[in-house]
């Protein structure tokens, strides 16, 4: 019995290191990152990772750098026209609220005043065009930067508060359950990503430590 106690105990022992180890396993690469020691050294790095073309890399900053996306080539954020079409909104909505309550719906000489008093309405209007402009650019910037993140981690959280990053992403793949289905590759001019080539870059490019970034789930 006890010959077989022990058998059985090492059995579920390999059981559960075999489950561990596959779990492990599972885990897939989202990219190399490079960490960098000042903002300034990051926007050169990030130039020259440009010209490199991959497909997939950003940069990770505990505070605004300015510049950073000029070197990146981003494109201008659509926030602003947003902010504007809100703010447009609720000045239109304050006008013509207030002028049908005034003039059309329930129209009350007050002193002799004009009903549509535009002077009078200044307040509201201010108020609304402010408040529609607020929410929608909080709830724009939300929707744009992909917030709030229920879905990984961060690879490091020292990011947040003193270090600066690159991040080469690897690409998506797509399984598909039917050969019939799997698209024709795309003609792109995007350098292939790979973890070594990408590891080699982010040092040749000036980068304190790199490392491989794994994915990795809150939960």
């Amino acid at each position: 019995m006890q010959n077989q106690s022990t058998a059985l105990s090492k059995e579920t022992s390999h059981g559960s290191h075999s489950k561990g180890a596959g779990a492990q396993m599972e885990k897939t690469l989202e990219g190399v990152v490079g960490f960098f020691d000042d903002p300034h050294a990051l926007t050169e790095a990030t130039r020259k990772v440009r010209d490199f073309n991959f497909e997939i890399f950003d940069t990770f900053t505990p505070y605004p750098v300015h510049g950073l996306e000029k070197a990146q080539g981003l494109k201008r954020s659509p926030l602003p026209y947003v902010t504007f079409g809100a703010g447009l909104t609720g000045f239109i909505c304050a006008n013509l609220l207030q002028i049908w309550t005034s003039a059309v719906d329930w129209p009350i000489n007050v002193g002799g005043k004009p009903m549509n008093s535009i002077p009078a309405f200044v307040p509201v209007i201010f108020e609304l065009t402010v408040l529609f402009g607020g929410l929608a650019t909080v709830g724009a910037m939300l929707l744009f930067n992909g917030l709030p993140n229920t879905r990984r981690r961060a690879f490091d959280s020292s990011i947040t508060r003193d270090r600066f990053a690159l991040f080469i992403g690897a690409p998506k793949k797509r399984a598909f359950d039917d050969e019939d289905e799997v698209p024709k590759p795309k003609q792109t001019n995007f350098k292939e990503f790979s973890e070594a080539e990408a590891t080699r870059v982010l040092n040749q490019v000036g980068a304190k430590e790199v490392r491989s970034v794994y994915t990795e789930g809150w939960f």
